[in-house]
């Protein structure tokens, strides 16, 4: 007889400026989710905060060595848990000289150590005519590398950042590798997102026959920025299977591996690619 499922819970947020009341935010859905029984809490992009401006944005920022992710070590040692804090402005070794920073996932084990950090390597530089204008670059230094995925207790996860959802690439790659959940921790304008969220997110976990977590920012961030939400998991048919909606909280989905499996027996798209056409991308193959 099987046992149970694991339970992940994707957090939504609104974050602001000020880090402290960002900070008590997710810690309350944390130490929430841990109380029902997740495992694994994934936190969105700009989970610490989100500036104005550049300025205002660079002037915040801190390394991983800094006050603020040693207090989320400190809370998923409290809860027990695994947390995907899903874009982090960090100050990198060449801070000193470049005076930019990175979009930094950080995966931490329930004993607070950063079990794997990626460093967003697509940035979003978009100017939709009267609506959306954002550029990245600006302030923001590209990753560049793909982090190989990372056993969890939910299963293999492999880490992206919100724009690079755009690029189906990294997720074959990821997948290619091992990955059996793929996750997009976003801060999607709500433009964007209203247009391309869900179809995206879908079409990710189809193509690649994974689990598909997307934690996201939503509502008002400041007077210059709103957020798209709609938090969601679909699972590796392309089905929701938990969203959140408009406003903060939680969604919670289980993870049926044993469904995945059956899933790429099924249609099994890894066994039928056609390399000698068109190559491989990315990290080598799982064993």
């Amino acid at each position: 007889m099987a046992g149970p499922k694991p339970l992940v819970a994707v957090g939504q947020v609104t974050s602001t400026p000020d880090k402290e009341p960002n900070f008590a935010a997710c810690s309350a859905l944390v130490r929430e989710a841990a109380r029902r029984g997740a495992c694994l809490v994934f936190l969105p992009e700009g989970f610490d905060y989100i500036g104005r401006d550049p300025a205002q944005t660079l002037s915040l920022a801190e390394g991983l060595d800094g006050d603020l992710m040693g207090r989320y070590a400190q809370l998923a040692r409290d809860c027990g848990v695994w947390l995907s804090l899903g874009g982090f402005h960090e100050r990198g070794q060449d801070w000193a000289a470049t005076q930019r920073i990175y979009n930094c996932h950080v995966l931490l084990d329930p004993a607070g150590r950063v079990a794997a950090a990626y460093r967003k390597t697509h940035l979003c530089d978009v100017e939709l005519e009267g609506r959306v204008s954002m550029k990245e670059s600006g302030f923001t230094n590209r990753g560049t590398e793909i982090v190989p995925p990372v056993s969890t207790p939910a299963g293999k996860l492999g880490l992206s950042i919100c724009y690079d959802l755009r690029f189906p690439e990294i997720s074959l790659a990821l997948r290619r590798a091992g990955a059996e959940i793929l996750t997009y921790p976003s801060a999607f304008t709500v433009t964007t997102g209203s247009a391309h969220w869900e179809v995206l997110l879908r079409a990710r976990a189809i193509e690649s026959q994974c689990y598909v977590v997307a934690a996201a920012q939503t509502g008002r961030n400041h007077e210059g920025r709103a957020s798209y939400g709609h938090s969601l998991v679909v699972d590796p048919w392309g089905t929701v299977v938990a969203q959140r909606g408009e406003g903060p909280g939680l969604c919670y989905a289980e993870i049926d591996l044993e469904f995945l499996q059956r899933v790429r027996r099924e249609i099994p798209v890894q066994e039928h690619r056609r390399p000698d056409l068109y190559g491989t991308v990315g990290l080598p193959a799982a064993p």
